[in-house]
């Protein structure tokens, strides 16, 4: 037994120093192991560009308290660590250094601009990984990958291979996202909607051969240069005779059909909807039903093109929207502007207000590839914790378009097709072609667009384990277990990891999601650069220490659920961190050089098989809040047993037997050997929470045990709670419940009449069942250290005790204690009657300013109001010392 443990838990000192030593000894390292059976979490890749944030160090906490519980109940547990490419991010950083140092990107070229930006990602790629393990992540970083490492880059191009000779990959024109800030495609999952306010322009647009129109309402006026018809609902009585007839497109020459489509909501607006197929994702499919011509009216920067601007080409969008609704009011076409406040998507990156437009891009054929991902979900063999997402995400899968995953950047995978240079011919595969299929040139120019960034992310849980080659790895470690994540990346990443799984492996990628919700402030609100609210991990850490950190997120966070970040739970975390730390410590004092050998079963005291009944029912009560996730109650649990069962009540109890070894060493061998094995179970329990504090502890406590992290997970044992058990617990049980309810109850007692800890007062606790009372009597000299008392005398009936003696009912038993040893009678007359004299003083003060007219006249009512309610007080308060004071009085 070790004596080292220092007077204060510091964990700036103890947290590197164990992190170190947990890395030398491959604690983290998983290896193929037939024998085991494995665990499997993949680390939702952080991007290169990220500092470690709230909701980081939530996912990695949460993530780390399942891996270190498996490992510790025996499984071969593997968490593989990484990061992503961030593609966009990164390449805007590096864009934006180089800006800095004057050099343009584009006369810079890709190669050189590439091999910039993997000396950008070597510099500061890593930043985010050490700041990982300050949090103590226990994750097998011989095992770290990045996005666009070799493995994943095989895997990547192979996916994109194979699913284009499958026919699920293809090239077209559709309508895509458009962010005109980045010059790049968005998949919808990069598409954020926000509120804005609005307008909703209402406009006419004659009808040919007649004196009517159609009034036409559109919230972006600057779009109808690319108008190519009206649609009506086909039922619309309204419009049944127009339907066939042309309109007149305002600011221009053009006429445009007027169509019948079940696309428009007739009970909207006039029931009429201008067509801008080249502009919305709608009208784009409303085109294609009635073969309508896609007129692009604008640039990649959102400016409106020559081709089709006319007077107001080379404008902004917002700049032609103004110039276009002043020609439409001066040539008579706009009817009214009414206000309409509408979501409008954005770039999830720079915020930019995305432009719907007709690009050539490359696409996922995404309806047979969702089936299986549907089906998952239906058959059980995916589950979401908690289980309410799975309405979210079946609701994404089943309205899901193709996916859109080409890139207008170079930073990421390129996309492996080659275009012929003499007659186009396209051709898709593992490097440049030798020979054109279709003329036999041997030139060959690669496509300039590289693939979304959740492309490569969608493979990380085989890619990391060696697919596309089947290696032992992936055999073994294939399909992952679980995957903790945000609820707020469910659609970018969750939902193609798994369609992803079973088109390439057969398999979900894992068997259950374990959904998080997000960090907020202290008033509910989100973290961000723009509120200033954003609190840092790391300086937490520095302050209070990663297990303080750590506690504090997983504290009352239920699966799914936001949770709200207070600097004073961290610092609650810390003082529990600290009340662990001191009582281990008062332990080890008391144990250390002592020769300590497990009691008989009737060696054990009812306090002793009292605390290792609880402690047996917290293993179990945790263990199975851990198999389901309630990883927040789990540690409520482990808190209030440490804390109030642990600390509070069987420590105390087992003070005396320790400070009077010498006269009963039997009662003090038993109760050092409980105090050593719950403190060993607690510390078991809590360490997936908290590591460094326990494993420091830990490794005191039991110097033989290589180390906390790779002990065995405390075990439920039914056999010690039987009725037949030796070790008797339920009787015990309850009498230490009993006791605790008496000792409770003395102390509300004396609190309530102001007895100080060092008046000493007799305590008689009368009980007719002989068991109990047998039991009780056992507690006799914790009782008097806890309750202040001068003796605890338990008998069977009322004799012997004063009329007059304050009485405390428990179950089964009720509780005596003398008045006139709680009270000093003279002192107790002398200070009632200060306090006497002392209200009425009060009283006559306070009838005099009422009592003046003036006062009451000219004062506020509420001033008024005031007195009188603390003249009822005085009045009242006066009336019970007056009373007390006759009592104490007839005592003398």
């Amino acid at each position: 037994m070790s004596q080292k443990m220092e007077t204060t838990y510091n964990p700036k000192e103890i947290e590197p120093k164990l992190y170190e030593k947990w890395c030398e000894k491959k604690y983290f390292h998983a290896e193929v192991d037939r024998s085991r059976k494995p665990f499997t979490i993949v680390m939702p890749p952080p991007n290169i560009t990220g500092k470690l944030h709230m909701g980081h160090a939530l996912d990695n906490t949460l993530q780390d308290i399942l891996i270190r519980y498996k490992r510790m109940q025996g499984y071969n547990a593997l968490w593989v660590p990484g990061t992503d490419h961030a593609a966009i991010s990164t390449e805007v950083k590096v864009t934006n250094q180089l800006k800095e140092e004057g050099i343009d990107k584009k006369e810079m070229g890709r190669e050189k601009f590439l091999e910039r930006t993997w000396q950008w990602k070597e510099e500061y790629g890593g930043t985010i990984t050490s700041q990982l393990k300050k949090l103590g992540t226990s994750c097998d970083w011989d095992r770290e990958r990045f996005t666009m490492d070799e493995g994943c880059s095989k895997a990547v191009e192979e996916v994109f291979i194979k699913l284009y000779e499958e026919g699920y990959i293809y090239k077209g024109s559709r309508i895509i996202n458009w962010c005109p800030v980045c010059k790049t495609s968005l998949s919808d999952a990069e598409v954020e909607h926000e509120e804005q306010e609005g307008h909703f322009w209402h406009i006419k647009y004659p009808i040919i051969g007649t004196d009517d129109y159609l009034e036409i309402a559109t919230t972006r006026p600057e779009t109808m240069l690319g108008d190519t018809a009206i649609a009506v609902h086909p039922d619309d009585e309204r419009y049944k005779d127009i339907v066939g007839k042309k309109c007149l497109l305002p600011l221009t020459d053009r006429e445009i059909p007027i169509v019948a489509d079940y696309y428009v909501d007739k009970e909207f607006g006039t029931g009429a909807v201008k067509i801008t197929p080249a502009h919305d994702p709608n009208d784009f499919e409303v085109g294609k039903r009635h073969n309508l011509p896609e007129i692009n009216i604008m640039n990649d920067d959102a400016t409106i093109n020559e081709q089709y601007g006319g007077k107001y080409a080379g404008m902004d969008r917002y700049e032609a929207r103004k110039a276009m609704v002043k020609d439409l009011e001066e040539q008579g076409y706009l009817v009214k502007v009414v206000p309409h406040s509408h979501n409008v998507g954005t770039h999830d990156r720079c915020h930019t207000t995305v432009e719907p437009l007709i690009k050539q891009q490359w696409f996922v054929k995404m309806e047979e590839l969702a089936k299986p991902a549907i089906n998952a979900i239906k058959t059980g063999e995916l589950r979401f914790v908690p289980e309410r997402f799975d309405k979210i995400y079946l609701h994404w899968l089943e309205n899901i378009r193709d996916w859109c995953i080409s890139r207008q950047i170079w930073w990421g995978h390129r996309i492996p097709a080659y275009y012929c240079d003499e007659c186009g011919e396209l051709v898709v595969g593992r490097g440049m072609p030798e020979k054109c299929p279709k003329c036999g040139c041997t030139h060959f120019t690669q496509d300039e667009d590289t693939l979304d960034t959740w492309f490569s992310s969608a493979l990380w849980p085989f890619s990391t384990l060696g697919w596309p080659e089947q290696t032992e790895e992936m055999d073994y470690f294939y399909p992952t277990d679980v995957l903790v994540t945000g609820y707020d990346i469910i659609f970018f990443w969750v939902i193609r990891m798994v369609f992803s799984g079973y088109a390439h492996t057969g398999k979900s990628p894992f068997h259950t999601v374990f959904i998080h919700g997000l960090v907020r402030d202290s008033q509910g609100r989100k973290m961000s650069k723009s509120l200033g609210n954003g609190i840092d991990p790391l300086e937490i850490i520095d302050q209070y220490g990663a297990d303080a950190l750590r506690m504090t997120l997983v504290t009352g966070n239920a699966p799914g659920n936001d949770m709200r970040f207070y600097n004073e739970r961290v610092e609650a975390s810390r003082n529990f961190a600290n009340k662990v730390w001191n009582a281990s410590r008062f332990i080890m004092m008391n144990i250390d050089g002592k020769d300590i050998t497990q009691p008989s079963a009737t060696e054990l005291r009812p306090a002793d098989r009292w605390i290792l009944s609880k402690c047996n029912s917290l293993i179990k009560d945790v263990t199975e809040n851990m198999d389901k996730f309630e990883l927040g109650i789990a540690l409520q649990k482990v808190y209030d047993f440490i804390w109030d069962e642990f600390c509070d009540w069987y420590i105390e109890i087992a003070k005396y037997r320790i400070y009077h070894a010498d006269e009963d060493t039997v009662g003090a061998n038993a109760a050092m050997w409980t105090l050593k094995e719950v403190l060993k179970s607690a510390l078991k329990l809590l360490h997936p929470f908290m590591p460094f504090v326990t494993e420091e502890i830990y490794s005191n406590l039991v110097p033989e045990e290589e180390s906390l992290m790779i002990s065995s997970w405390p075990e439920y044992s039914p056999a010690l709670e039987a009725p037949s058990s030796k070790w008797n617990f339920s009787e015990a049980v309850d009498i230490t419940e009993h006791f605790k309810a008496i000792v409770k109850g003395v102390r509300n007692v004396r609190s309530e009449m102001n007895v100080p800890n060092s008046r000493k007062a007799k305590i008689y606790v009368v009980c007719e069942e002989e068991r109990l009372g047998e039991g009780l009597a056992l507690l006799k000299e914790p009782a008097k250290m806890m309750a202040a008392a001068s003796d605890f005398i338990v008998q069977n009936s009322r004799d012997g005790i004063a009329d007059d003696a304050v009485s405390v009912v428990v179950p089964d038993a009720t509780v005596y204690v003398p008045l006139e040893e709680l009270i000093d009678f003279e002192q107790e007359v002398e200070r009632l009657t200060k306090e006497e004299t002392r209200l009425q003083k009060e009283i006559a003060r306070s009838n005099g300013m009422l009592n003046n007219e003036k006062f009451v006249s000219k004062a506020p009512e509420a001033k008024v109001q005031e007195e009188r309610d603390k003249l009822e007080k005085y009045q009242q308060m006066l009336a019970q010392v007056t009373e007390r004071l006759e009592s104490m009085k007839a005592k003398l």
